[in-house]
């Protein structure tokens, strides 16, 4: 009921925008597929002519059914690169978890999140349970792909950090393959802080996918599938010639307190 003196205002019009955007999953939207798939064409020349992009071992793919890629993260790069390497008909089923907290704050993030790269929006503070959960349907549903950087954020000396362990209690119990993957020159091209890319010759490494489907979910399995990941990730960098791209241990990883039931916020 609208009482004498009070009105209801209308959202405005970038407002209604943005809320649309936020919502997933989304209503399918010609428009936007159709400048999705544009963008994906270009990204992918980009790639290829300023940044001599190489990718290795994209015979592991699956051809069929849900998976999920995860790698390391040092750039903006990283996730464009993992979505190239898909077929042009899978960008609108390929969904890279992004930080809701930083590209679903502003117009221009926003856009670049949901219409070019079709982002999955993950709470990384708040609402923990609620974003694993929907990353738990988007893969029930057959043919979709989900893009995870375990670390949890972008790296700002090049190294490869710990895997939180989110990761794990994702697959743990599940027939979902994952593939670890290894971003090499991103950092060099567009590290964190840096407004635009520079030229530089990125390499893309993808190791055989692995099942979980045996272990049973919980701490302990966590663990283990976070640990296995990051050490598939960081042998993959050895195989590049990085030996030296793992960060020193912590004296208490994510992992570990996972298992000492201290850690309240798993993917952060």
């Amino acid at each position: 009921m609208i009482h004498e003196g009070q009105y209801d205002t209308a959202p405005e019009p970038h407002q209604a925008l943005m809320e649309r955007w936020r919502r997933f999953p989304r209503k399918p939207d010609m428009l936007v597929y159709g400048i999705r798939s544009l963008a994906a064409l270009a990204i992918r020349a980009w790639l290829r002519v300023y940044h001599r992009m190489e990718v290795i071992g994209g015979e592991h793919l699956p051809a069929e059914g849900s998976y999920v890629l995860v790698a390391n993260h040092t750039s903006h790069l990283d996730a464009l690169s993992l979505l190239s390497i898909l077929p042009l008909k899978k960008v609108h089923r390929a969904f890279p978890v992004a930080a809701a907290d930083y590209f679903f704050t502003s117009i221009p993030r926003l856009a670049m999140a949901t219409v070019i790269m079709n982002a999955l929006p993950f709470d990384r503070r708040a609402h923990f349970r609620q974003s694993l959960t929907l990353c738990q349907e988007v893969l029930a549903n057959p043919g979709n792909i989900l893009i995870l950087f375990p670390e949890g954020t972008r790296s700002t000396s090049g190294k490869i950090g710990e895997f939180k362990p989110g990761i794990g209690l994702l697959l743990a119990g599940t027939s979902v393959p994952v593939l670890p993957c290894y971003t090499s020159g991103a950092f060099n091209a567009w590290p964190k802080g840096r407004m635009l890319p520079r030229p530089g010759r990125l390499r893309l490494m993808i190791g055989a996918q692995r099942n979980y489907s045996g272990l049973r979910p919980g701490k302990e399995a966590a663990l283990q599938i976070c640990q296995e990941l990051r050490q598939a990730v960081l042998e993959l960098a050895a195989l590049n010639g990085d030996e030296r791209a793992s960060v020193p241990e912590p004296r208490e990883s994510p992992c570990e307190a996972l298992r000492e039931n201290r850690h309240s916020r798993s993917w952060e």
